[in-house]
This record gives structure tokens, sequence and C-alpha cells, in this order.
């Protein structure tokens, strides 16, 4: 029987999803020396490189390609057989971890409508701008913001998420708007966050660029969502991620939804093997059936 050190298969992984022995030695707590040790008995035992050096660091080679796929699995696996042995019997753990716009905005007002529909699920969650490994099983779903694209995972995109300009009531009434081109004249609020900007947006609408100055400027949706409830001016973001605040009237969509732009935004991305347990299964339906809601309305 052919198994390489458990400690190797791990430094492996750290390497492969960080790009960079050295970042992988301050994961692991390790020298870089150690960690590259570990890789070459692995390679040795392995008989083929796993990876090749570019000018961006380290890159896969297809035998590391097949390999990470074939041991983040089996890694996952041996964390959740040891978590079922030392956990208690009557208790499911679901473990998210989520981008801290969607974690706050979206996910957190209807955590009680998934308890409510699965009461034998206890939900972790945990939020931060860095995606996280599933090689040590810890985390079931990871909740995304970005482009996709992650390699050897699912990926479920949450659909129906549109970018439009939201302001208050309070704000639009002090305020009037008529048309885009209106838009320059006013305080705008910009997001580093959203993936269509300003100045896309008002590309699309058909008003020439133009250089605007932002009376606010934020890195986290929530704060822009948030700034613009306040009454301080008009945010370009996610009308899904501000769905909360538009059904209790704090915001609205200064224009109608010819205006927005639909964006794949927010992902659900997890290992295959994770859709067999039963809780993932609860989990992903439960949010299609939120987003489902959302979009009719209810």
């Amino acid at each position: 029987m052919r198994i390489p050190p458990l400690k190797a298969i791990i430094a492996f992984e750290s390497i492969a999803r960080t790009k960079s022995v050295n970042r992988a030695a301050e994961e692991l707590g390790l020298t870089a020396s150690a960690v590259s040790h570990q890789l070459s008995n692995l390679e040795l035992m392995i008989g083929h490189p796993l990876f090749q050096r570019t000018g961006r660091g380290l890159i896969l080679t297809p035998t590391g390609e097949r390999y990470l796929s074939d041991v983040t699995g089996s890694l996952a696996d041996l964390s959740r057989a040891t978590e079922r042995a030392s956990s208690r019997k009557d208790v499911d753990i679901l473990r998210v971890h989520s981008s801290p716009s969607f974690g706050l905005m979206w996910l957190l007002p209807r955590l009680s409508s998934f308890q409510e529909a699965n009461g034998d699920v206890q939900l972790n969650v945990a939020c931060s701008y860095e995606d996280v490994s599933f090689s040590n099983g810890y985390y079931d779903i990871d909740i995304r913001h970005g482009y996709g694209g992650w390699n050897n995972l699912k990926v479920k995109t949450v659909r129906g998420e549109f970018i439009a300009p939201l302001a208050s009531p309070r704000y639009l009434e002090r305020h009037p708007v008529a048309n885009p081109e209106d838009l320059l004249s006013h305080r705008l609020i910009y997001s580093e966050t959203p993936l269509v900007q300003w100045r896309q947006w008002f590309g699309r609408v058909g008003v020439a660029g133009q250089s605007k100055t932002f009376d606010f400027s934020f890195d986290r949706s929530y704060m822009s969502i948030e700034t613009a409830a306040l009454g301080l001016g008009i945010a370009l973001e996610s009308t899904m991620m501000a769905s909360r605040k538009i059904r209790d009237g704090e915001l609205v969509q200064v224009f109608d939804s010819s205006q927005s732009v639909e964006v794949a935004a927010h992902h659900l991305v997890y290992p295959s093997q994770n859709v067999e347990l039963p809780r993932v299964g609860k989990f992903l339906s439960w949010i299609e059936n939120e987003i489902e809601r959302g979009a009719s309305g209810s």
C-alpha cells in the first residue's frame, strides 16, 4: 500500500492553494525548507513533478491537478469522519463561510427562516474576505464574491442579482432625479465591491463619460448601502444585497429595472463530495427558495 505521509499531502495542498512555498510554510507553522522537503519527498514517491515554476510563481502540472482533486476530497473525508466520531449523534452541524457583506446584509436577516425550515441542523457561519480551504473538511460551503472559475470545486452561482442606483426616499424627495444624466450633479457613493462600477453603468445607459468626484468612498458593500439608507447620497449596489432595506422602504431603486445590470457576483462553492451531505442539500435548497421568494417579491 503506497500511502505518503499525511504531513506531505497537507504541505502539497497548502502550496497548491497559496501558490507559494513561503505562504504555505507560514500557514502551517513550518520553515520554507521543511515544506519544500515534504514536497520533494512526495514528488519522489509519485515519480512526477507536481508543480512548475513560472514568472508568477508555482503552478500545478497536469499530474498535480489530478492529485490535488483526489487528495482534497480524501482529506475532507478524514476530517468529517473524525468529526462524526467525536460529535453528538443528534446534532448535524453545517459550517458556512461567507463574504462579509453577503453574510451581514443577506444571510443574517434570514437565519430564522433557515432554522424554522431545518430545525435538525445547527448552522455555524464565519465571515472573512479570504477564500477558505476545504482540505481540512471544516467548512461545508463557501459563499464567494467575484467572477468564479475555481478549479476542482462545484460552483453554484446565485442568479437574479442586479446592480442599480439606490437611494432613500427622503433623499429623492429633496433631490429629484429625472434621468441617468441627472446623477452627474448628485451626491454619489462609490463602492469598490460591485462588479459594475459607476463609470461602466453610465456607459451602459448612454451617459457620456465624465470625471466625477464622489462624496463617499467605501471598500465594503454594506457601508455603501447603509450610507445610502441614511439619505447621504446615491449608491450603485446590488439590489439583492439591499433587499431587506428595499422591502422595509429604507431604499428604493432610482430608476426602473431597465436601468439595472444583471451580474453573477455571488457563488456557492463546495467540494463535489459535499453534495451527498443532507445538511448541504438542505442549505442549497433553502437558499434557492429564498432567492426565488425575493425575486417574486414575497
